[in-house]
């Protein structure tokens, strides 16, 4: 007979008006219309706790690192415990999480220090389907390296990636495979794993870029064995700061781009500067309104809850601006993701993204719903 004091109690999901109550941005009323927030893969509302600890942060703890008064020390074991909580959250170390800017700023420092290890004619994987912050560094180091970049082609009848153009890519002298774990336009979640375990096999690392997946997922670097992975914390109720996985003898081994005095030992040395609820409602409802174009995987495929989508006749920009004046709020452009957008063949206004977050209510999908039908109907 199981010892009851040994077994583990499941998890408590939070009912969605517990959850709503915690955001205080939720409260917010436009042309006498509560706001529903689906710009969340542009970056979510803030907790109110958030807020809190970040005001009591700046009036009590404010300080520079590692010197020897009461605040300083503060600020080294609140980084510590935050090193701490992203290590559980990526199940890694503490000492192979590093902080930045934001997930864009430290994936161009990091491409620098790998950069120093790489050799003119090397070559490096990318992919159509990523937001351009995981294509662009890399490809500047190799026009200024003399690199080779390779590129994975985007399916666009299905959103998903060639993964057999993808092994045919790899080779000996694949250096770096830099891949999304999820489109922030389209919301398809790539098989990070088995894309890692063949570019291990050729002897290629493999960066991760999970900005919009971890908002809807966790990411286990362990069980994926990537060997680098950035997220930005604004994309799930965080203050705007990057984050960097790193496997830690890479990240010690690597030599970056630091001033003279900086810290030389890791994490630090990379640091410079001081749910997913009933999306096929959304899709389902989205789908059946005429001269809706929908794109990317359908729900059934991996992917996040994430619906891109175009409006016959009337632009992008026009769709996000009548639907902000019933106060639903979606984004619309490239998003970065300027390669899925010109593949799909679509024009300077590009998709509408309606991304739901964790506070999202089925109230709100259909008010969207609702707004976009009310385009068609004049």
């Amino acid at each position: 007979m199981t010892n009851p004091q040994t077994q583990k109690s499941a998890p408590r999901v939070a009912p969605v008006p517990e959850i709503r109550s915690h955001f205080p941005a939720l409260g917010r009323v436009h042309n006498g219309e509560p706001v529903a927030y689906f710009d969340g893969p542009g970056g979510t509302q803030v907790p109110r706790a958030v807020g809190d600890r970040l005001a009591d942060y700046l009036y009590h703890h404010n300080a520079n690192t590692h010197w020897e008064y009461p605040t300083s020390a503060e600020t080294d074991a609140a980084l510590d415990s935050a090193r701490r909580t992203f290590a559980d959250f990526f199940n890694s170390s503490h000492e192979e999480i590093a902080f930045g800017a934001n997930m864009t700023t430290l994936t161009l420092h990091l491409s620098r220090a790998l950069g120093r290890r790489f050799s003119p004619g090397d070559e490096i994987v990318v992919t159509e389907l990523d937001h351009h912050a995981n294509v662009d560094p890399w490809r500047e180091l190799a026009r200024d390296l003399d690199l080779r970049v390779r590129t994975v082609p985007l399916v666009t009848e299905t959103g998903q990636l060639d993964w057999d153009a993808y092994a045919r890519l790899l080779n000996e002298r694949t250096r770096l495979v830099a891949v999304g774990a999820a489109s922030n336009a389209l919301g398809t979640i790539n098989d990070v794993k088995a894309a890692a375990g063949l570019a291990h096999e050729c002897g290629a690392l493999v960066f991760v870029d999970a900005v919009h997946y971890v908002p809807h997922a966790l990411a286990d670097v362990r069980a994926w064995g990537c060997d680098f992975l950035a997220c930005s914390a604004y994309k799930f109720n965080g203050p705007h700061v990057g984050v960097l996985y790193g496997k830690f003898d890479l990240i010690q081994s690597l030599e970056f781009h630091r001033l003279k005095p900086a810290p030389d030992y890791a994490p630090e040395n990379a640091e410079s500067g001081t749910l997913n609820h009933d999306f096929k409602t959304l899709w389902d409802g989205l789908s059946e309104v005429e001269g809706v174009r929908l794109y990317g995987a359908p729900p059934g495929l991996p992917r996040t809850p994430t619906a891109a989508f175009t409006f016959d006749g009337v632009a992008s920009s026009e769709v996000a601006r009548r639907l902000a004046r019933r106060g639903v709020f979606v984004s619309h452009g490239d998003f970065y993701a300027q390669t899925v957008v010109e593949r799909l063949g679509l024009g300077e206004e590009g998709l509408v993204r309606a991304g739901c977050a964790v506070y999202t209510t089925e109230e709100e999908i259909a008010r969207l719903v609702e707004g976009v039908r009310s385009i068609r109907e004049g």
